[in-house]
């Protein structure tokens, strides 16, 4: 091996403040030139071996013997010592306040990880935006502003999680390792939105109060599992149906293109939420009064965002293909969040959650006004 040369070598500790008593081990070592070893003996499971399948080495693939062991509650040392290795005294707790399984777990966590990872996308080289061709100003306008509020929605549900990930136990870093490809998947939409906004001579809209006021309720939500039951079950899965109906709505390929990606995406992090819901309410039963109040507001909150033009019309003229169908796309909106609350109705009994007698959102979306005002 060639010796580095590292400039000013002679200056490097010159100055430094902080002075180490020499090592007694490496005293010895090069004493006497016989290594230590015993570290070789402290391995959590000797003679594991984790084989990989036919896509390769995934998280499941290695949870074997003592290693494939999730703790319900996690170790109490709170340290990132990963799971599975042989713990010392005196590790340095990080604090950690999330220590019970069910507090973050879902089931289906290391698979949403494993694909979530092989889907990874790029919103610069993915996009077709070379096929991006002039519309009309009313649908430019319009697909214009329902950029601005998927650019102002979407990166909340990065912010918001990992807000907790420092707070999980470290035995369920399949968690935070989900958590982590959520994060990279709202920046890359935040991403792609903020660039349809700009691509095609329209630029960002208007942002809303209701709206700001909605993702502030998910960012300050007192517990993890109710943030997820704001976020997963209603936020983001509100933007799910939409996107699968990214058909009726997109008025060029283009955006088809970047609403099927993203539908992609958001799948994975719904299927979290009513999967990690489930797990909590299962083991401990009382936690759905909170997510039934935290859905209360929610709700609510939701019902008052459509009580504003730049909410209600751009779907419209969108769907519509322009504003002389406004009619024909108001009744295709009232479809369309016919779906949205059939669906949010589906993942709360999923997650073990019976909303329906508790649910303030209408079916007919001709009622919203009514609601409104009474709630």
């Amino acid at each position: 091996m060639s010796q580095v040369h590292i400039k000013d070598e002679e200056r490097v500790g010159s100055e430094a403040r902080v002075k180490l008593q020499p090592s007694v081990y490496l005293k010895k070592l090069y004493d006497s030139g016989t290594p230590d070893l015993e570290w070789m003996n402290q391995m959590g499971e000797w003679g594991v071996r984790a084989k990989p399948g036919n896509l390769g080495l995934r998280l499941k693939d290695i949870e074997i013997g003592s290693y494939g062991v999730v703790p319900e509650h996690g170790g109490e040392h709170r340290s990132m010592a990963p799971r599975g290795a042989r713990i010392v005294e005196e590790l340095p707790s990080l604090g950690f306040t999330i220590n019970d399984k069910a507090e973050c777990w879902a089931d289906n966590v290391s698979e949403l990880y494993e694909e979530a990872v092989g889907r990874q996308w790029s919103s610069a080289r993915d996009i077709p935006w070379t096929e991006l061709k002039p519309l009309p100003d009313d649908l430019e306008r319009a697909m214009c502003q329902l950029c601005t509020f998927l650019t102002e929605v979407e990166f909340i549900a990065a912010d918001a999680p990992t807000r907790w990930m420092s707070k999980m136990n470290h035995d369920f870093f399949e968690v935070k390792m989900f958590l982590a490809t959520q994060a990279m998947d709202e920046a890359r939409h935040m991403d792609v939105f903020r660039k349809r906004a700009l691509a095609n001579g329209g630029g960002l809209g208007k942002a809303s109060a209701l709206s700001e006021l909605s993702l502030k309720k998910i960012f300050d939500a007192p517990s993890f599992s109710a943030q997820t039951a704001r976020l997963h079950l209603l936020g983001e899965g509100f933007v799910l149906t939409l996107f699968r109906q990214g058909e009726f709505i997109a008025p060029s390929r283009v955006d088809q293109e970047i609403f099927r990606r993203c539908m992609q995406d958001e799948s994975r992090h719904v299927g979290y939420g009513a999967m990690h819901l489930r797990a909590q309410l299962k083991a401990n039963p009382a936690v759905a009064e909170e997510v039934h109040q935290q859905l209360d507001d929610a709700e609510r909150i939701l019902l008052e965002t459509f009580s504003v033009p730049e909410a209600v019309e751009p779907m419209a003229i969108l769907m519509g293909g322009g504003i002389k169908n406004f009619d024909k796309g108001m009744e295709m909106q009232g479809q369309l969040w016919r779906r949205i609350v059939h669906e949010y109705l589906q993942r709360c009994d999923s997650a073990g959650l019976d909303r329906r007698p508790r649910c303030i959102l209408p079916t007919d979306f001709s009622k919203l006004v009514d609601v409104a005002v009474a709630a």
